[in-house]
């Protein structure tokens, strides 16, 4: 596979997890709870990093958005900055690859652009491992609760933002380790101090000046030499 046809592939990856990890943030169900009793009394409890709402066998929800920033659990908040954190690096990671990619005419030399595309890996590899973090220590507070025989409010389960984060966040990292693969190439192909075609006219002067040349050319006598010897020989006293 060619190195414009990884990237483009990796470019697909990386903007399809950014895409999903962003989605993640407006979507409603972070964990879902549900009571069940008769056919009327039926209600959903729903809760994400914003909002904590209940709907009932109606349609209709009752939402109530968190109060205070500073008075929410510590894993809410630390989730809020990873996953923004996460959109905001993928946002800036989706620019420098289409500066970096070989398809696009912007960005300079191919080494600059080598190096462009590999920092939009990195960007995206720092989008998926925060977007990881925030689902999994998410997950890991309702199933710690969720197993706790101690623990007697309302349980919930995971809901269906966690698995997207998670789907976008492995796009992400897939994504942006191809793209960082596109430094080490760049970095072998400009290893070697001279071109190509310098190394062949090089290969063809040491060629040209094999040693059985070089023997003729020293056994071989100054042109002074021989008319001198041509002059003084014995013929020219007779």
């Amino acid at each position: 596979m060619s190195s414009m046809a990884r990237e483009i592939m990796a470019f697909v990856l990386t903007t399809s997890g950014w895409v999903l990890v962003s989605s993640t943030l407006p979507t409603d169900y972070w964990k879902v709870s549900s009571i069940d009793g008769t056919v009327i009394t039926t209600a959903t409890f729903w809760s994400n990093l914003w909002k904590t709402c209940v709907t009932d066998s109606t349609g209709i929800s009752n939402c109530k958005d968190f109060p205070s920033m500073l008075a929410l659990d510590g894993y809410i908040q630390v989730c809020r900055g990873l996953m923004i954190a996460a959109v905001c690096l993928g946002f800036f990671g989706s620019v420098f690859a289409l500066i970096g990619m070989k398809c696009t005419k912007v960005g300079g030399l191919d080494q600059t652009k080598t190096r462009i595309v590999s920092f939009a890996g990195f960007n995206f590899i720092c989008t998926g491992l925060c977007s990881l973090t925030a689902c999994s220590l998410y997950a890991h507070r309702i199933t710690s609760e969720f197993f706790d025989p101690m623990y007697v409010a309302q349980k919930y389960e995971l809901g269906a933002a966690l698995f997207i984060g998670w789907a976008g966040s492995t796009l992400c990292i897939l994504g942006g380790a191809v793209f960082c693969l596109s430094l080490t190439e760049g970095m072998s192909s400009s290893s070697s101090p001279y071109p190509s075609d310098r190394k062949a006219f090089v290969k063809s002067g040491v060629s040209l000046m094999s040693p059985q040349s070089q023997a003729s050319h020293a056994r071989r006598p100054p042109p002074d030499c021989i008319s001198s010897s041509q002059q003084f020989d014995k013929n020219a006293y007779v």
